[in-house]
């Protein structure tokens, strides 16, 4: 055995004993330390399957006639509920952490944004979290649109870029884009607003926006 491998075993056998040492004389914490990470974990799988499925499934049977009254633009009865069933409103605060709380954020701030109460639709609409192709995007479209409305042009800039990127498709980006430009016409900044004009441009060229991009190109080039 070489010198060097020689002076290692003294090293390595120090570590292993003070290893096996401190297991020794620190098992019982490390027993209660397994012991409240399996509880907690059992304690979790419970909530999800004894608490949260039930309150889900029972959030989704609530919320069907809201949904309905949605529709219809029956929005007053779509959010407050017609006194059998309840609204959207209710369904957020009966059943928060739900998936159906969740959606009732997206279409309460629709409702309100049809009744024209801009900074209820604003914040609903910026309530509602999630990553799908479909309703993120109109969510964030939609709080863009009530903050246009409220005159609030750097919100809503920040909002159309949310949904142009959210919905990255043929869809729903040159919509949003096309949104943006205007605003930033609205504030004058006629460079951002040709960046937004061309990107629906070169990006979506087989998209309705595209077909008459040019003349909001020309117009925006022309005040530059």
């Amino acid at each position: 055995m070489s010198n060097i491998q020689t002076e290692k075993l003294p090293i390595e056998q120090n570590t292993l004993q003070k290893a096996s040492s401190f297991i020794e004389e620190n098992k019982k914490s490390l027993a209660v330390i397994l012991a409240t990470v399996l509880g907690l974990m059992i304690l979790f799988f419970a909530y999800q399957k004894l608490y949260l499925a039930p309150r889900e499934t029972e959030a989704a049977n609530q919320m069907y006639k809201a949904q309905q009254y949605w529709e219809q633009k029956s929005w007053d009865k779509a959010i407050k509920g017609d006194g059998n069933f309840p609204g959207f409103e209710k369904i957020i605060s009966d059943y928060a952490n739900t998936k159906s709380a969740n959606l009732a954020f997206y279409y309460i701030g629709i409702a309100y944004l049809n009744k024209g109460e801009y900074q209820k639709a604003a914040e609903n609409l910026s309530n509602y979290s999630g990553n799908d192709a479909i309703i993120a995007p109109l969510a964030l479209g939609g709080a863009g649109d009530a903050y246009v409305e409220l005159k609030d042009y750097d919100k809503a800039i920040t909002f159309f870029k949310k949904a142009a990127d959210k919905g990255n498709n043929l869809f729903a980006a040159p919509i949003y884009l096309k949104k943006l430009g205007l605003v930033y016409e609205e504030k004058s900044d006629f460079q951002s607003a040709l960046e937004a004009y061309k990107k629906i441009k070169s990006d979506y060229p087989e998209s309705p926006e595209s077909s008459t991009i040019d003349m909001y190109i020309a117009r925006a080039e022309g005040k530059l």
